[in-house]
């Protein structure tokens, strides 16, 4: 007598690593193409509202503490790593049913590790994507920063729309029972 098959049996939390890998991933290649094909400073018109630029970031988001002498590249660095861990597992121990919230971890720790890859081997952060409209002008950005972006709207949204206050896993459990 035939057995049915049983399907393998993966870690739930390994494919938002692969999603984390990915961005990480597109970050990287993205930030290399635009490092070969412009030079620090240069801006390509694309259309009305979007300029290519290469930008080098010393800070944080918008450029925060970028003139503050060098000791902020490894200070971003340590939080970085701090809260890189903290997704991490923060994802291995999320239960299966919260797609939205690991989908949204997975998107910051991707964005992340993106932009602590470049800190640590370049000492700042590439950045060339530059929207604009009429007198309003965006600060440069680049994809670990839309990923870090859209993941932390998701998490808003998760927790505003899709978790009931007092939720846990040990109520859940305890319902189930």
């Amino acid at each position: 007598m035939l057995k049915p098959k049983t399907p393998p049996k993966t870690l739930p939390w390994l494919k938002w690593f692969a999603l984390a890998a990915t961005i990480l991933l597109l970050d990287q290649l993205t930030k290399l193409w635009i490092m070969a094909e412009v030079s620090l400073g240069q801006s390509l018109y694309v259309n009305g509202i979007f300029i290519l630029v290469r930008a080098h970031n010393e800070g944080a988001a918008f450029s925060f503490l970028s003139d503050a002498g060098g000791w902020q590249r490894w200070l971003f660095s340590i939080i970085s790593i701090v809260v890189s861990l903290i997704i991490a597992v923060w994802l291995t121990r999320l239960p299966r049913q919260r797609v939205l919230e690991a989908l949204a971890l997975s998107l910051i720790l991707g964005g992340a590790l993106g932009n602590l890859y470049d800190r640590l081997t370049l000492g700042y952060v590439v950045d060339f994507l530059d929207f604009h409209w009429a007198n309003w002008h965006f600060a440069a950005f680049n994809v670990a920063d839309m990923a870090i972006s859209v993941g932390a709207i998701l998490i808003i949204i998760d927790g505003l729309f899709f978790q009931q206050s007092g939720d846990s896993d040990t109520t859940v459990s305890a319902k189930k029972k």
